[in-house]
């Protein structure tokens, strides 16, 4: 069985966003080198290995039904439906769980960057159900988790894939976190699931707390090189 890895700040906040952004991180978007430069590789992260993943640096085509709810399907599957000036993807391993992360990296526009936070936060706040066109799963139990703070904004969600090969097959309920960070022009996407059978497989799932920090914080490092002195 194959699994389908799938507001703004306002006021003085939106206003230090188009300067530099609550991280430091500049207003124009990373180079396709810079990113290269500010993903996290497996000396980042102990206890992890990081793998690239080719496919998933393209911006996403998944469609949902409901069509508002698209861009939670996307973000779920580590995209977003916006255009970016370079994106990549990785998959990071934990060596003792043995589970997967997923995190893209996508550098945008400036109002690309922040569209891509509200339109997942919109989504989610509206679709308590939907369905991945593409690959026929349905989801539910979609929850908004709060505000974890991260980067110059960032949303949280937690959500329940029903997946199965069949119509007359019991669906898999398999329990999904999705993690999004904007940090300046840079948008960093999380997913995690839980493993059908495995010893957390029906708690809710969680992105691992030190894949998201070290991540913001080698992305910070190149933004630092690019300031004007």
């Amino acid at each position: 069985m194959t699994l389908a890895a799938c507001g703004t700040g306002q006021g003085s906040r939106a206003g230090a966003a188009e300067t530099a952004g609550a991280s430091g991180v500049q207003d124009k978007p990373l180079s396709k080198a810079d990113l290269e430069r500010a993903t996290v590789t497996g000396t980042d992260l102990d206890g992890y290995e990081v793998q690239r993943d080719v496919a998933a640096a393209f911006a996403s085509r998944k469609t949902a039904s409901p069509a508002e709810c698209a861009p939670a399907v996307q973000a779920v599957g580590g995209s977003s439906g916006f255009a970016a000036t370079a994106r990549t993807a990785r998959f990071i391993t934990s060596k003792e769980r043995g589970s997967d992360t997923h995190m893209t990296l996508s550098a945008h526009s400036p109002g690309d960057a922040r569209q891509v936070i509200d339109a997942l936060r919109t989504a989610a706040e509206r679709c308590s159900t939907f369905k991945d066109n593409l690959v026929d799963f349905d989801y539910d139990a979609v929850q908004v988790r709060p505000d974890p703070g991260y980067g110059d904004e960032s949303v949280s969600l937690r959500l329940t894939q029903l997946a199965s090969g069949s119509e007359n097959e019991e669906p898999v309920r398999v329990p999904y976190a999705v993690v999004a960070v904007r940090q300046g022009t840079t948008v960093a996407m999380f997913t995690d699931f839980n493993l059908p059978g495995g010893p957390k497989g029906k708690e809710p799932a969680a992105v691992p707390e030190a894949i998201i920090r070290a991540q913001l914080n080698k992305l910070r490092k190149p933004a630092a090189a690019r300031r004007p002195g």
